[in-house]
């Protein structure tokens, strides 16, 4: 999908339909601002490395994560920043964020949908990318089988439907384009406002 362009108007559509719906906006976050944020989210967030069980083996999770309820004391000031930003412009209450630090080409997340049951009927997931671009691919269940290639840049928001949860997979591939570490930060209304995220085997990185 090409994007050069297209949001003088404002959030690009990709999809609006009883499949769900997926609007794309960069320029959210000034570009300042974007670099301030990542330099401080990636320095000071206690990031995780995880491990997950698949098809009988221990593997390790391709990308550091961490999570927060947006009440909680102590919440880091840019993730605070960030969420005033993404609330105001949705509208929507959001109560969790999920953090993802993909360190370079080699980090990634496979096709996806978020978990329901972790979701409050209804409400749609706002996904603010910081750092590198990196490429993120919307894939459809069911006939027709769309696909759509999105480059995420700095400061840029993509929102997505609770509808899309049930007809689309999401994830981040990896590549061998040389490509610099990015953080994304995934908005979500959680049930009860807890922070939220799979629990797998974890371990600190070291500072």
């Amino acid at each position: 999908m090409s994007q050069g362009g297209l949001f003088a108007s404002g959030p690009l559509v990709i999809v609006d339909d009883e499949h769900g719906r997926f609007a794309y906006e960069p320029g959210v976050v000034p570009p300042g601002q974007a670099a301030d944020w990542f330099a401080s989210l990636q320095a000071e967030i206690p990031w995780e490395a995880q491990r997950r069980t698949m098809y009988g083996r221990d593997v390790a999770v391709p990308r550091l994560v961490q999570h927060y309820a947006l009440d909680e004391a102590g919440l880091p000031s840019a993730i605070a920043e960030a969420a005033a930003i993404v609330i105001a412009r949705s509208g929507i209450a959001y109560t969790s964020v999920g953090l993802n630090l993909y360190r370079d080409g080699q980090d990634s997340v496979a096709p996806h949908n978020d978990h329901i049951e972790e979701l409050v009927e209804g409400a749609p997931i706002a996904l603010l990318s910081l750092g590198a671009t990196r490429r993120m691919t919307l894939r459809e269940r069911e006939p027709p089988k769309r696909r759509f290639d999105l480059d995420m840049e700095a400061g840029s928001l993509l929102t997505m439907s609770y509808a899309t949860q049930f007809h689309y997979d999401h994830g981040i591939p990896k590549t061998r384009t040389t490509v610099g570490p990015r953080i994304s930060l995934a908005f979500r209304v959680r049930p009860g406002g807890k922070a939220g995220g799979r629990r797998y085997v974890t371990h600190r990185q070291p500072a």
